[in-house]
C-alpha cells in the first residue's frame, strides 16, 4: 500500500471522527471538507461480479482491484458465532440442502409452503461444511462461508472494512446482542475506535435505524456509522428533515443510487450536515454493460459528487 493511499484512509477516518458524535456541526459542505480527497471505491460482497459474494476470494480480489473499502454482511449462527452471509438462509449460496436436507424450517401450506435452511439453525462447525463458492463456478469449488474473524484477518492493512448488520431487529428479538458483538469483536482486534489502524478504517451500517441508533446513543461507538436507505424509505429519511434526523445518530447515508437519481438534491442537503453519501449498487447486467455502468458511476462521482460507490465491478471505477 503507498504512502499517497495511507494518507487518504487517514484523511478520510480524521474527516468521519470529527464528525462521529451525533449532532456535530459542519464547517462548510463536506466536499469542501475532503480537501482533495479522491472518491471512495467500495466493493459490494468483494468483487462479486467475478467471485462469490462474501467469501474470502471475492474480498482478496477486490483488493486487487483497487477497493479502498470491502462491504459485506453478517448473520449469526445457532452457537452466537458472527459468519458473512447476505441472505438470513443458507440455500441460495451454499449446498446446504445436499448436506442437511432435513434440517429445513417449513411456512405455508400447499402450493405456497416454502422450505428454508435458516443461519441461525446451524452451528459455525456445520456452516463450515457447506460449499460456498460452486453455486458461482467450479473455480471456487470448496470456498468456505467466512467468519468475521477471517474476514478481520484477511483484509487487515489492505483495505477497509464497511460492515453490514442484517435484520438486527430480529436478532435482537431473538436475544441476540448483534450490535453489542460485533464492536466487542472489533475491540478484540483494536479496531473499535476511528483512526485505531489507519490502514484498516471501519463503518458500520444498517438498513435498521434502530440498530444505528443503538450503536451511537446506547453502546456508545465513535465508529462511523451509515444508514442504509432503501427507495421505499427515502420520504422517511431523504427530505431536509429526514436527513437531520439522520444526523443525530448517523455519519453517513447509503442510499439506493435511484432515490439520488430521481433527487440528486439529496446529496447537497446530506453534504450540508456533514454526513457522507456512498450509494449502492453499481453493477453490470444485461441492462446495463460495462461500458454504461463505468458512465454511471462517473456521473455520481463527478456530477452529484457522492463520497464513494458501492459497487459489484471495482474493476470498472472510473479514474479518480
Amino acid at each position: 500500500m503507498t504512502t499517497n493511499r495511507l494518507f487518504l484512509y487517514a484523511s478520510f477516518l480524521a474527516l468521519v471522527a470529527a464528525l462521529a458524535c451525533p449532532g456535530a456541526s459542519a464547517t462548510g459542505t463536506l466536499a469542501e471538507a475532503r480537501g482533495g480527497r479522491r472518491q471512495l471505491l467500495i466493493a459490494h460482497r468483494g468483487a462479486s461480479a467475478h467471485a462469490p459474494e462474501n467469501t474470502l476470494p471475492s474480498f482478496r480480489l477486490a483488493v486487487q482491484m483497487g477497493a479502498d473499502f470491502v462491504e459485506y454482511d453478517l448473520q449469526v449462527t445457532k452457537d452466537k458465532q458472527l459468519v458473512c452471509l447476505h441472505d438470513e438462509t443458507l440455500e441460495r449460496t451454499t449446498n446446504v440442502e445436499e448436506i442437511f436436507p432435513q434440517r429445513y424450517s417449513a411456512g405455508g401450506q400447499g402450493a405456497d409452503s416454502t422450505r428454508h435452511w435458516y443461519v441461525y439453525d446451524f452451528t459455525l462447525e456445520e456452516i463450515k461444511r457447506l460449499d460456498a463458492g460452486s453455486w458461482f463456478g467450479d473455480k471456487y469449488k470448496g470456498t468456505r462461508v467466512p467468519t468475521f474473524q477471517e474476514i478481520l484477518d484477511e483484509v487487515r492493512g489492505r483495505a477497509g472494512h464497511l460492515i453490514e448488520l442484517k435484520a438486527p431487529d430480529m436478532y435482537n428479538a431473538r436475544g441476540i446482542d448483534v450490535e453489542r458483538m460485533v464492536l466487542a469483536a472489533l475491540k478484540r482486534n483494536g479496531l473499535d475506535r476511528p483512526h485505531a489502524d489507519p490502514k484498516t478504517p471501519v463503518i458500520i451500517q444498517s438498513f435498521s435505524a434502530g440498530s444505528v441508533q443503538k450503536l451511537a446513543l446506547q453502546l456508545k461507538t465513535k465508529l462511523p456509522l451509515h444508514l442504509l436507505v432503501g427507495a421505499k424509505d427515502k420520504d422517511v429519511w431523504l427530505t431536509r428533515e429526514g436527513l437531520e434526523k439522520v444526523k443525530s445518530f448517523s455519519t453517513g447515508i447509503s442510499p439506493d443510487k435511484s432515490t439520488l437519481t430521481a433527487n440528486p438534491q439529496i446529496v447537497t442537503w446530506a453534504h450540508d450536515l456533514g454526513l457522507l453519501v456512498t450509494p449502492y449498487t453499481f453493477r453490470v447486467t444485461p441492462a446495463a454493460d460495462v461500458k454504461e455502468v463505468r458512465a454511471e458511476m462517473s456521473r455520481y462521482l463527478s456530477t452529484l459528487g457522492v463520497d464513494g460507490v458501492i459497487t459489484d465491478n471495482p474493476d470498472q471505477m472510473p479514474r479518480r
